[in-house]
């Protein structure tokens, strides 16, 4: 099944849950909707809040309730891309200028926390502690995992543990956190609920993975940003730690030496290590046993097109070229 399958199945629903993003981004002050209008409206897959909608519709759920949770979810993802692109000093999302680029880096960390402020409001504004609660403990750790990440930059020993621990911390958790919710809104047992989250995070794990991949076989004009760009932030992802792991000792050294110096230029030579080592391929395997992982969790549900669409997402997660 394919992405279009999924947008069928949510067709509706996204529709509602974007014009509740767009009522959201609303401000008095015009830099704030300018900036948000501009990193909403240059696209994004929208999966978190997707994953939430299908986990409640796949569990029975009818009201409204997710599509508010939905809206709020891509709200705090917004903003941690804001916060990121300043961060790693990038030029280029999504095939456009980053916010920080076009408008600076103030304005796009002081809007990051804008966006951030509001989407707990729409939280607190569910009336339900025990979402709040999941939500401050996933926002809390996806903050845990971006200060990980960064004190690993240029860490040449990062084994593979630690860099899946970063990307369960820094991107899988909040779809932990969406599939999560979606069984909390349908007051899902403990076992539903906890199948669900492990769904997310699985699911969260594989496509990640399949990015940092990307980043080193992808097309500019595919995935939208400048191939090597983990490299010159001085990354370790799964390619380098495979093929300084496997690699020769000049294959290792050349990975090594590129990672300390955060250099572009060495790309060609990265590049050849990670083709040597069959390090694009090691992290494809990778990524596909999340994605079996995450599949397996959906045997709590029963069958639905929703469920049909949860299934299909970890297959597009690891497939896609973008």
């Amino acid at each position: 099944m394919s992405i279009e399958f999924v947008k069928t199945v949510l067709s509706e629903e996204m529709r509602a849950v974007d014009d509740l993003i767009r009522t959201s981004l609303h401000s008095e002050v015009a830099l704030i909707g300018q900036v948000a209008e501009y990193i909403i409206g240059a696209g994004g897959k929208r999966l978190r809040p997707q994953v939430l909608l299908l986990s409640a519709g796949a569990l029975g759920y009818r009201g409204t309730r997710h599509h508010q949770l939905a809206a709020m979810v891509e709200l705090i993802h917004t903003s941690t891309l804001l916060h990121d692109d300043v961060v790693d000093e990038s030029a280029l999302r999504r095939g456009n200028q980053t916010a920080n680029a076009l408008f600076g880096n103030a304005a796009s960390v002081l809007v990051g926390d804008f966006l951030y402020t509001r989407a707990f409001q729409m939280m607190v504004s569910a009336g339900s502690m025990r979402i709040m609660e999941v939500m401050a403990d996933a926002t809390n750790i996806i903050a845990e995992g971006e200060v990980l990440q960064l004190m690993n930059i240029g860490n040449t020993s990062l084994d593979e543990a630690g860099y899946l621990k970063v990307i369960h911390y820094k991107t899988a958790k909040l779809f932990e956190a969406s599939a999560r919710l979606g069984a909390i809104l349908c007051e899902a047992d403990a076992h539903t609920e906890a199948q669900l989250a492990q769904y997310g995070l699985h699911l969260g794990a594989a496509f990640q993975i399949i990015d940092d991949v990307l980043d080193y076989s992808g097309k500019t004009e595919e995935i939208g940003k400048n191939l090597g760009d983990d490299l010159a932030e001085g990354k370790a992802t799964l390619p380098l730690i495979h093929a300084m792991r496997e690699g020769t000792a000049a294959q290792a050294g050349a990975v090594r030496n590129a990672l300390e110096q955060a250099d572009r230029e060495l790309l060609p030579q990265v590049l050849e290590a990670i083709a040597a080592t069959g390090a694009l391929d090691y992290s494809r395997q990778v990524a596909q046993t999340e994605a079996r992982r995450a599949l397996e969790c959906l045997q709590c549900l029963p069958d639905s097109p929703q469920r049909q669409a949860l299934a299909a997402l970890p297959r597009i997660a690891i497939e896609r070229n973008h």
